[in-house]
């Protein structure tokens, strides 16, 4: 009977559990129906658009330089179109994505030059291992020792490539660098933003293959890009400067002000020369593309918004005929000097030339040559013309004689014995031979240092100079003086339109005996620049004007060549009007002239008999040279200034050959090469027309 009991209290408990688990379960069914109703109707439209919805972005796409072209229009730098090899990534693009795509582009182009080999490193090959052998590497680090040192990802991926060993990334296949070193680009690309894989020495056949397969490789690009190209190569190249390339992008250096004016980090920019110059003009507008992707980043549409134009052309005022000629005169001259006194000329090694319009500042030639003694080559530095400064001795006479007019130490017509100057405790200071009694004009004509000293000294307060005794200087006669010499461009910047120029150097030592020297051109250094635009300053009637090697700038003209209308001009620019009076400076003219034309002219038997009546000046400083406190040799810088025609100047000269055998006149040599150059090439033009 118990038994019986039992068994019926059970049967009576099962169902009843039964019945609350099915209520549970229908009460949860009901609460999901009425969710899933809640989202359908009220919220399904909010989430339907959350899955549609597309985001816009920009990308802006770099767009070919302006070119350069000097006076006569001829192309001095362009632009060569190439084959280009591009990546543009989709946003969240993985590592292992760019590497399966890298691996694929291998097979179609090749990346074995030294540049992209040699540019491997050691993080990159375990960076490639790491994604060859994901589980492998990431045994290296163990989740609890992370954990325990609460390392990020970021961190927990460094220690990850640092822990593995150099053995195993050291016997890589030539294909296998390939592919390291095209991930290596492809790791640079931003999303949305090309990013150059190779876009030197792609071949036809390469760019063929790549565009045949182009769905397989997504992101990846064969387009055409360019390069500058130098029809001239290496003649005035130093002056047109040069371009970043595509992997050094915008200098780090300068990385602000390029991102805050548009630039992407590896855009290619000017980082020399007129390159650098006018950046901001031969850069262009980019092509502004907007893509549309999807809340995947995948890109569902793309428009350009912007359409991009190339850079502004520029026009130089330089002529390239007359630049060559130039060039060529130079080299012939050196050449001559070296092979006629070998031992006497073992030292010359540079020469430098500016020719200049001195009426307006345009440059027409600048040249500056460097001769290897040991591989007997010459090689262009025509910067040099900018950037050296030297000791050009008695070319800067004019300023000298200006400044003892302005001052009131001599007049018109005012003499002076030449014979040696001796100073108590100095080296005796002479001409180049005794005058002895010399006037203005004839001490420029002939070139009398003992005159330009007489003027330092009265500037300097001494009037009273008795042979072998002391004198007492006002030292505020060194800053006087080159205060004079300033306004014609002597030590100061000439404003040219060139990224750097050097103002020469400036003596410290206040003694008697360098003043003498600075009134002579034997102290301070000036650059063949500062001399040009000394000479052309009193060829233009006491004007001095800028120089500068942009002469107008030109909007492109799309898919044709030549010339666009003209975007800007440049016009001449007056710096100042130097203080001294239109007669004094006439007098000087004067004595230039007759230092070309007259017989007792230091430059006449070179100039006399030329048909373009020249006028200037010539200069000689001693140049003493010392090896581990020796005296080596003693040599000379020569120089030379001058304009033509001397009564209605239309071209400008400076040159500077420093280093130079004694008896030397490859000054004079050069000079007269320049101006014979010149005045053929007019006349061609003249007859021509």
């Amino acid at each position: 009977m118990v038994l019986k009991k039992k068994k019926k209290q059970k049967k009576s408990q099962l169902p009843l559990r039964l019945n609350i688990l099915f209520f549970i379960v229908f009460l949860l069914f009901s609460i999901l129906v009425l969710q899933l109703g809640v989202v359908q109707i009220l919220n399904g439209e909010a989430f339907q658009a959350e899955i549609d919805r597309t985001t816009n972005d920009y990308t802006e796409i770099p767009v070919p330089r302006g070119k350069m072209y000097d006076r006569n229009g001829n192309l001095i730098v362009g632009n060569d179109a190439q084959y280009s090899i591009t990546y543009t990534p989709e946003k969240g693009v993985q590592a292992e994505d760019r590497l399966d795509v890298a691996e694929k582009l291998a097979e179609y182009i090749s990346m074995d030059s030294e540049e992209h080999l040699e540019g491997i490193t050691l993080r990159n090959k375990k960076e490639y291992w790491y994604l060859k052998n994901t589980d492998e590497a990431e045994s290296l680090l163990s989740q609890e020792e992370a954990e325990a040192k609460e390392m990020d990802n970021g961190e927990q991926y460094n220690e990850i490539i640092d822990r593995i060993d150099e053995d195993q990334v050291d016997d890589y296949s030539k294909q296998q660098l390939e592919v390291i070193a095209i991930k290596k680009e492809m790791d640079k690309a931003m999303a949305l933003t090309p990013q150059v894989i190779k876009n030197e020495d792609v071949t036809p056949k390469e760019f063929a293959r790549v565009s045949a397969h182009l769905e397989e490789l997504p992101g990846v690009n064969a387009t055409t890009d360019w390069d500058r190209e130098y029809p001239y190569d290496e003649t005035f190249r130093d002056f047109a400067g040069s371009i970043t390339s595509e992997s050094q992008g915008i200098p780090q250096a300068q990385e602000d002000y390029y991102l805050t004016r548009g630039y992407s980090r590896n855009d290619r920019v000017g980082n020399s020369g007129l390159e650098e110059q006018y950046e901001g003009v031969l850069r262009g507008r980019k092509e502004k593309i907007q893509y549309t992707t999807d809340s995947n980043g995948t890109i569902v549409d793309s428009e350009v918004v912007v359409e991009g134009q190339r850079g502004k052309d520029l026009v130089l005022t330089v002529d390239m005929e007359l630049q060559q000629k130039v060039d060529e005169v130079i080299r012939e001259e050196m050449e001559t000097a070296i092979q006629k006194s070998p031992s006497e000329n073992k030292y010359l090694q540079n020469a430098m030339a500016v020719v200049m319009d001195p009426n307006t500042g345009e440059i027409l030639a600048a040249s500056g040559q460097h001769y290897d003694h040991e591989e007997g080559e010459f090689t262009n530095m025509g910067t040099s013309t900018i950037y050296n400064a030297t000791a050009p001795g008695s070319s800067i006479k004019g300023a000298t004689m200006l400044a003892g007019y302005q001052s009131g130490v001599i007049e018109f017509g005012q003499q002076f014995y030449d014979t040696p100057i001796k100073i108590k405790g100095t080296p005796e200071k002479s001409s180049w031979k005794n005058l002895q009694w010399v006037n203005d004009l004839e001490a420029l004509e002939q070139s009398s240092n003992v005159y330009m000293f007489y003027i330092a000294m009265r500037m300097a307060g001494e009037y009273n100079y008795e042979p072998n005794k002391s004198i007492n200087i006002d030292y505020a006669a060194f800053d006087e003086m080159r205060n004079y010499f300033g306004q014609f461009g002597l030590g100061v910047s000439t404003g040219v339109d060139f990224p750097y120029e050097s103002t020469g150097y400036q003596g410290t030592n206040p003694m008697a005996g360098n003043l003498l020297d600075l009134a002579i051109g034997q102290y301070d250094t000036y650059t063949t620049m500062q001399l040009a635009q000394y000479v052309s300053t009193i060829a233009n009637d006491g004007y001095r004007v800028q120089p500068h090697f942009m002469k107008s700038i030109h909007n492109p003209v799309p898919h044709e060549e030549g010339l666009g209308p003209v975007y800007k001009s440049n016009n001449t620019e007056v710096m100042n009007r130097v203080q001294m009076s239109d007669s004094e400076i006439e007098r000087v003219q004067e004595g230039f002239r007759r230092v070309f034309q007259e017989p007792n002219g230091t430059a006449s038997a070179h100039f006399a008999d030329k048909p373009y009546d020249a006028a200037g000046k010539t200069g000689t400083a001693e140049y003493d040279i010392y090896e581990n406190g020796e005296l080596q040799a003693s040599t000379e810088n020569l120089s030379l200034v001058g304009y033509a025609p001397y009564d209605d100047p239309e071209v400008a000269f400076a040159l500077i050959v420093p280093r130079v055998g004694e008896g030397n006149n490859i000054n004079h040599e050069i000079g007269k090469g320049i101006l014979d150059a010149y005045f053929e090439l007019e006349n061609e033009d003249d007859e021509e027309e």
